[in-house]
């Protein structure tokens, strides 16, 4: 396996203390085991009489009798989702090492050949007739899946023939996922040189918010540099992926690029539309604000793109240990909940956390819920800053919630993305207010609510500002392949509309679209994360009115996993989604931050 760096960037690991390492035993104990060799022999015979014993004949299955055939794939779900699970964990924590690369590829074939043989039953239950299906729901044994065939069937309209899906399913492993994995490894293989540093691209964009300037713009030059080098390579793997998709969504009668993530996220396009609407035109009073303010307090007439994040004049963010930021975060947990964090601590209990940055290791941070059977582990990069205290707080999140819905099963645990991200905001939340209330020193706590509004601009603002980059290409796309160029041209657009004229965006930025990890993995996700902000905010000011009874209903919520959509979801606490003020007060939460910090004196230089 890879080793870690010699040369660590500038903040020093040894003051990070000992950061922990996931161990993936609760999985499988190695790619050779005899266990997951097992696994996927079983798994493989299990297919081949489940397809024997129902295809063709779902539609004449008695209400239990269907039940039980759910229950059956559900299991094969959980057993499978092991398999995959463990193949993408390893391969995130060494994308280098040629041996895990082809582990992983051949375990994703291997699975892929598996779950050819179980397509049909989603569709069989598709093609149910609505009265045949009302009839059959109330039994026993199948009325507990009543949210899962709700969901299965909401696809009614964008299903193919038996032979299409298998010939879509089977081409993934030599299309979408190979294209994919090459940017998964080209990325990871990338080395910036800062200052005489090999480093990373967490090490060189972790520079970027650095105190002196001169570092934080050559560590962008740095970036800049190679991401020019590679925009060709990587503007073919947007391409591609782009045009695999819009060939898919033309035969599965999607009408716009981003309609079938809308779908799998159950939520009405007109609710996204009128989130896009309400940011961009909060735009001028936030992001547009906040910036020229930002500017005036660094000196400056205005910021270059390596000063965005740059901390303010007088911000000592000093090192963190690992010790001090879990800490940190289980007690914010506590506060709320003695609950929270009790599963919060499970996490450090345990071997579940990756936190250190290593050569060959994924960029940013992800929790992965596996498998109900197993847990949910977290990969981190973890260097100390007070952002990626935050960071923990986020991901917890994330796995506190996939504890609490493991109970509803591989079929019903997962969580619609804008959802998804209601518990991970909420963390992040927590922790942030926990440490603003702790905070006496008037300069501190104005530094704090600084990096809070940074941090919400990040999500809300630069996430909006990313689908709709997506939005643009996607489009394009369908009218031929983009060049490289091109790709640029789009990026500084939406980008300079959203940062506002306070911000210089110097050419070199042009090509910064492309080490973003969303816009391959998961088209369309992005819009979730200003969802989940503007969505906490108001949860949160429900949180701070309420007397008692609101962290039951919050743990509700969180058990529930995929069986509620947003609205019987949110209607406890008051709140409505498709409501056009739902979006204006989440924005107002930002906006009123902003005002207490133009009100306050500027820091010192």
């Amino acid at each position: 396996m890879p080793d870690a760096i010699a040369d660590p960037p500038p903040d020093s690991r040894s003051d990070l203390g000992e950061l922990p390492e996931w161990n993936l035993d609760d999985l499988y104990s190695g790619p050779d085991c005899a266990e997951l060799r097992r696994d996927l022999e079983t798994a493989g015979r299990a297919a081949e009489v489940f397809n024997q014993r129902y295809q063709g004949k779902v539609a004449d299955l008695s209400g239990d009798e269907l039940g039980e055939a759910v229950a059956e794939f559900d299991a094969q779900q959980d057993r499978l989702g092991r398999i995959s699970s463990y193949a993408q964990l390893l391969h995130a924590g060494h994308v280098n090492d040629p041996s895990v690369g082809r582990f992983y590829q051949d375990t994703n074939e291997r699975v892929t050949d598996i779950t050819a043989e179980l397509i049909f039953f989603t569709l069989e239950i598709i093609r149910i007739g609505d009265g045949a299906m009302e009839k059959l729901l109330p039994a026993p044994k199948l009325a507990r899946y009543a949210p899962w065939i709700r969901d299965t069937r909401s696809f009614r309209g964008h299903e193919l023939s038996d032979d299409l899906e298998r010939v879509f399913h089977d081409k993934q492993v030599t299309g979408s996922s190979s294209w994919i994995r090459l940017f998964d490894e080209t990325m990871a293989s990338l080395r910036f040189t800062v200052r005489g540093q090999e480093l990373t691209s967490e090490e060189a964009l972790h520079m970027m918010t650095d105190k002196d300037r001169s570092v934080r713009a050559d560590a962008a030059k740095a970036l800049s540099d190679v991401f020019e080098e590679n925009q060709r390579l990587l503007g073919l793997i947007t391409n591609t992926l782009a045009k695999d998709k819009e060939i898919e969504d033309r035969w599965r009668n999607f009408d716009a690029p981003a309609s079938s993530r809308h779908l799998a996220n159950f939520i009405e396009p007109e609710v996204v539309d009128a989130l896009l609407t309400a940011v961009t035109s909060a735009y001028p009073r936030l992001s547009h604000r906040y910036y020229a303010m930002k500017a005036r307090w660094l000196g400056l007439d205005h910021l270059e793109y390596w000063d965005r994040n740059a901390p303010l004049p007088d911000d000592s963010d000093r090192v963190r240990p690992w010790a001090e930021a879990r800490d940190t975060v289980l007690d914010a947990y506590r506060r709320f909940s003695p609950d929270l964090a009790d599963l919060g601590r499970r996490f450090f209990d345990s071997p579940w956390i990756d936190a250190p940055v290593r050569e060959g290791k994924a960029a940013g941070a992800f929790a992965h819920p596996t498998v109900p059977s197993a847990h949910p582990y977290l990969l981190l990069n973890y260097q100390g800053r007070t952002r990626d205290v935050m960071t923990l707080a986020h991901e917890l999140g994330h796995g506190v919630h996939q504890l609490l819905a493991a109970p509803q099963g591989a079929l019903m645990s997962d969580t619609p993305l804008t959802l998804a991200e209601t518990a991970s905001v909420f963390g992040e939340q927590l922790t942030f207010r926990s440490l603003l209330e702790s905070e006496s020193d008037p300069r501190r706590r104005q530094i704090m609510l600084a990096g809070k509004v940074e941090d919400m601009l990040n999500t809300v603002v630069r996430q909006i500002a990313f689908y709709q980059f997506e939005l643009r290409v996607h489009d394009e796309r369908g009218g031929g392949e983009l060049t490289a160029e091109r790709l640029c041209e789009i990026w500084l657009d939406v980008q300079r509309e959203s940062l506002g004229p306070a911000v210089h965006l110097d050419p070199a930025y042009r090509t910064w679209w492309c080490y973003i990890p969303h816009f391959i993995h998961a088209p369309f996700y992005v819009y979730a994360y200003a969802f989940g902000d503007c969505l906490v905010n108001s949860l949160y000011a429900v949180y701070q009115e309420a007397e008692q009874g609101f962290q039951e209903k919050y743990f509700d919520m969180l058990r529930a996993g995929g069986t509620r959509r947003h609205k019987e979801l949110l209607a406890p606490f008051g709140l409505d989604a498709s409501d056009p003020d739902f979006w204006s007060k989440g924005l107002a939460v930002i906006e009123t931050f902003i005002d207490e910090l133009e009100a306050a004196p500027a820091p010192e230089l």
